[in-house]
């Protein structure tokens, strides 16, 4: 009896695995972006890429490029890729997780991004983590990697959640619990009647935070809903069903349930300093951020959208969609238009503000942020302050101009 990470690497390494045992297995994609490529390439020296149809490069971490410097990295990103031939994504085109989560991620797959948040894809049953550009450049020289299999922590959402209640407040209610460091190098499995009710967008907000409680993956069912997801984006074939096997083993269970989750919002600078909005209401903001790849998806914008249309912002509003075709489905939405009348700045498909390299706080600032990290110095300025919450706490905040319980407000 197997949970959903045992499966996938017995699968894919051939033979019967279970936690503890260590595994090499074939890698179907290997990512890196304008943040981690360049050192990648550098490691790789001379030895050629050994399957460059499953290697791909992003622009995505300073997208526009805000310096020579950082345009002289991706000449050197764009070169490479030329060289052996590899999928370049631009400047524009997206983050590299909802990028690859809209072309490549699978059921089964095994993908390593350099980059800690490759943990998003495992909502589509993939499984994926972040490793570093050493070990990125291993894999495109040789085409696989070893890992350990994980222990897994099975997280099951019963029942459904209430309105404005998301699953970004699901996650951080969770990780108030097992704190930053409680699932360290162990699966994340999400599972029970409320993850099947949730959409695969909201399932990979969760997936991309398994990282902040130090998880190595964070896995969803490939159910019916995944199966939908994939034909949306013309990859039917791609898709297996995937479930844990009812007897299988944890080391440990948690339980949520649905209707008792309430707005949450993580203070500064612990991902797991949590709190219920209601116990910060009032408390005034100068920017609202709404975007990344933890809520930078169309359904993130709908939400928001829905609360700002007819209102205006009181604070700084900035929004940067998570890939171009986000951006593209929400223009032909009207969502934009909501946005930019109720007083935002869109920014291009990319990371914009999440790593403060082309939107930076000023001294004292306070943030209000869908991304996934508050750390100190997150947003350019050690001297700022930066809090988390869903895409409906930052869209009702932005109306008020303070932290603001998203309930009170229709839309």
């Amino acid at each position: 009896m197997k949970t959903i990470s045992e499966k996938i690497l017995s699968k894919r390494s051939g033979k019967d695995v279970e936690s503890g045992d260590i595994v090499a297995v074939p890698v179907d994609l290997v990512f890196a972006h304008d943040g981690t490529l360049p050192l990648a390439i550098q490691q790789l020296g001379d030895h050629p890429v050994k399957y460059p149809d499953k290697v791909a490069a992003i622009c995505d971490h300073a997208s526009p490029s805000p310096s020579e410097k950082v345009s002289n990295v991706q000449i050197f990103m764009r070169h490479f890729a030329r060289k052996y031939g590899l999928e370049f994504f631009e400047n524009g085109d997206g983050i590299c997780h909802q990028i690859v989560f809209e072309r490549y991620a699978a059921p089964y797959k095994v993908i390593i991004g350099g980059d800690s948040h490759t943990c998003t894809h495992g909502a589509v049953g993939a499984f994926a983590t972040g490793m570093g550009s050493t070990d990125v450049a291993a894999i495109m020289a040789y085409g696989k990697t070893w890992l350990k299999v994980p222990e897994t922590i099975k997280v099951e959402l019963l029942g459904q959640l209430n309105e404005k209640v998301h699953s970004k407040d699901v996650f951080l209610d969770l990780i108030s619990q097992i704190t930053a460091d409680g699932a360290t190098y162990k699966a994340l499995e999400f599972a029970g009647e409320g993850i099947r009710h949730l959409s695969v967008e909201s399932r990979a907000t969760l997936s991309n935070m398994a990282i902040e409680a130090g998880a190595k993956v964070g896995l969803c069912p490939a159910d019916a809903k995944v199966k939908e997801y994939l034909a949306q984006h013309k990859r039917d074939a791609e898709y297996l069903p995937l479930y844990a096997d009812r007897a299988a083993a944890y080391a440990r269970e948690v339980q949520i349930r649905a209707e008792t989750v309430v707005p949450m919002i993580a203070k500064p600078h612990r991902v797991d300093n949590v709190v219920p909005v209601t116990d910060l209401e009032g408390e005034e903001i100068d920017q609202v951020c709404l975007g990344s790849c933890t809520n930078g998806r169309i359904e993130d914008l709908r939400v928001a959208a829905g609360i700002l249309d007819g209102k205006q912002s009181k604070t700084r509003l900035v929004v940067y969609p998570a890939s171009r075709s986000v951006l593209i489905q929400a223009v032909r939405e009207g969502i934009m238009e909501t946005l930019l009348r109720a007083g935002a700045a869109i920014g291009p498909p990319g990371c914009g503000f999440c790593i403060g390299r082309t939107v930076a706080l000023g001294d004292g600032e306070v943030a209000l942020s869908t991304q996934n990290r508050n750390f100190k110095g997150r947003m350019g300025n050690d001297n700022a302050y930066i809090y988390l919450c869903s895409p409906s706490t930052a869209a009702a905040s932005a109306i008020t101009g303070k932290i603001t319980d998203p309930r009170e407000h229709n839309g």
